[in-house]
Formats: structure tokens, sequence, C-alpha cells
């Protein structure tokens, strides 16, 4: 069984240079994306929607819509949710049949929830299963982060109604799997799923943008930066060597790539823009 693909955009925001780019020196990562006043560097959410013919697959959602001004301005937060974007191409909540999210950090798990007319949070995928790894549950019920607003109760919450805790490689429905690919968190997943012209793959924050190819490139905000450079070595060289096609988690450009040698530096990896869509 095969899949269909599409991008949705859930809404653009902002984050630390220095931050995003770790021990990479601003005098390069700022050749490479340029930083507003406040030293942020403009970022997306971007999420995928799996169909085939029997089920909607829903992976990642953004940060949501439950956040108060102060934080608005902070992140700079478009005001837009992956459900603006689903109902943009027609598509109704309580049709997405399962939810994957590659750890639940807000602006992966946020839009999986909002306020309802009391105020409260409510889950906005009422027909889904929630599918996420059992350490990363773990971890965010312990708020187990050097972040202190990364694991927020109210995205969390919700989904206990409907999760369902995997460990390790799981194949969520035929030609749909997650794997573990750790280093941005303890139990942070990836997502491949098999289409008509080969694997998609989703690899949420071990990659999160085009300029994040090279080893030494990860974030600030990895929990194991070591385990994030392995990780994500090992899995651009299973893209390249598969020829997998890549959407990249942060991308605020085109996010769908593919892997080739970097022709500056032999036995690392580079990206290559793909058209697709």
């Amino acid at each position: 069984m095969t899949w269909s693909v599409k991008v949705l955009r859930a809404g653009n925001f902002r984050l630390d240079g220095g931050s995003m780019f770790g021990v990479v020196p601003k005098a390069l990562w700022s050749r490479l994306t340029s930083p507003d006043s406040s030293n942020r560097i403009p970022l997306q959410t971007n999420c995928l929607l799996l169909e085939n013919g029997q089920h909607r697959v829903l992976v990642e959602s953004g940060y949501g819509q439950d956040w108060d001004d102060k934080s608005r301005k902070n992140f700079a937060l478009e005001p837009r949710t992956v459900k603006d974007a689903l109902e943009e191409i027609g598509v109704v909540s309580t049709s997405i049949t399962h939810t994957i999210v590659t750890h639940l950090h807000f602006d992966h798990c946020g839009g999986l929830t909002e306020l309802d007319e009391n105020g409260q949070s409510r889950r906005v995928f009422m027909n889904a299963k929630c599918i996420v790894q059992q350490q990363e549950w773990m971890d965010a019920q312990d708020n187990r982060s050097t972040m202190s607003k990364t694991y927020l109760a109210n995205n969390l919450s919700p989904l206990e109604e409907d999760l369902e805790l995997v460990d390790g490689q799981h194949e969520v429905l035929p030609g749909l799997f997650v794997w573990p690919t750790p280093g941005h968190t303890w139990g942070h997943q990836s997502v491949r799923a098999h289409t008509k012209t080969g694997v998609v793959a989703f690899l949420g924050d071990v990659v999160p943008t085009v300029n994040h190819a090279p080893p030494a490139f990860s974030m600030g905000y990895d929990m194991l930066p070591w385990d994030n450079m392995k990780t994500k070595q090992a899995a651009l060289s299973q893209a390249m060597e598969e020829q997998w096609q890549l959407v990249l988690a942060h991308e605020p450009n085109n996010p769908w790539v593919r892997v080739i040698d970097d022709p500056r530096s032999h036995g690392r990896h580079a990206f290559e823009a793909l058209e697709t869509e």
C-alpha cells in the first residue's frame, strides 16, 4: 500500500539564531540565514498529510493557537495553525485517523490541542490516535529538558485520551513507519512513508533546515548533541543510499530535498532541492 504526501505550512515563527546553530559561530551561520534585530532567524512549522485511500495521517502539528500576546511577540508566531492549513485544502479535522509527532516540544505538538469556549484545552483531532515514543512521553511528563517552557501541560494532558505509545521501530500502518532517532531528545522519532515515487522521510529536529546538513550544525536545543550528530549522519547516509526524499521540519523555503555528497567536503552530506507538488 502506498501513500500520497502533501506538505502543510502550519505557521512561520522565529527562534534565536545562536540557539538554532549551537556551537557554530554566528560569523558562519549568518552567511546562510539572516537574523533580525533580536538575533532570531525565520523558520516554518512544516507538517505532512499522508493519505492512502483508507486513512488520513497528520505528521506534526506546529505550535497551535494557545499563546498569549507576549509569547506571540517573543517567537514572532504567525496567527495560523495546522487546522487552518487543512481547511484550506478541504480536509476537516474529524477525518484525520492518526497523528504522529516526532517529539512533544511545543512547536511540534501544540497544534494537536486548542482552547474551547471555556478556555479549557481539548484535542483538535478527536478521531485520531496519537503515536509517540514511550520514552518521549515519559520525559515530557517529567519535563526532562534544559528549557523551561518546552513541554507544556496544556498541549499534553488532552492527548492522554487516545494515545498510542510505541517502543522503537513500529509500523503504524502498512507502508508507514516510525523509528527512533535520538539526540534532540531521548525519545525523538522520525517517520518514513512508502509512496509511488519512493520513500518520503521526515526527520523532525534531527536536521531542521537545509542549513543543518553538516555534522557540527546542530542545535543548542539538542539534549544529546553528540548523539544527534551521529543520528543525523546515519540517517542522511541511508537517505542518500536509498534515494529518499526528505521534508525538513523547519525549513522556511522549499522543504523538499534529497541528500547528495557535499561537493565542498568529501564524505559529508548536502541537500539538493526537489521540485514537488
